[in-house]
């Protein structure tokens, strides 16, 4: 397959709308990291500390998904810069970390959604247990 400066040019909106994605879950969970502080602060119990290790943990994740994204999205325009001068067989390597690397982008967003969920789930069934 002859790599065209198109190809690598797709990834552009694909790798922006996932990185707008994983900006507002940041943003979501920043929110939730401050009430949380504040429920803290004012009833301290061991359920609020086990949600703060929870976000701790999809904080991480979700630092690491935008990094790795960013990295994806720089090594897609050094694939066309490389194209641009014609060296070929280089950009052929870096697009494919570009994929790469938007492949584990992708893989530890699965990994938080799933954590999310389950946070969720847990906090719906404290809600049933108390009706």
């Amino acid at each position: 397959m002859t790599l065209t400066m198109s190809i690598p040019a797709l990834l552009f909106p694909a790798i922006s709308l996932t990185m707008l994605a994983y900006n507002a879950r940041y943003l979501a969970i920043a929110g939730l990291i401050r009430q949380l502080h504040k429920e803290y602060l004012t009833s301290p119990s061991k359920n609020t500390g086990l949600q703060i290790k929870n976000l701790r943990k999809r904080l991480w994740l979700i630092r690491n998904m935008q990094a790795i994204a960013i990295v994806s999205f720089l090594t897609s325009v050094i694939t066309m810069f490389l194209l641009y001068v014609e060296e070929n067989s280089l950009a052929n390597l870096l697009f494919g970390i570009s994929l790469f690397a938007l492949m584990i982008s992708l893989f530890l967003s699965f990994i938080e959604v799933q954590i999310s969920t389950k946070a969720l789930s847990i906090r719906l069934d404290r809600i049933e247990e108390n009706n």
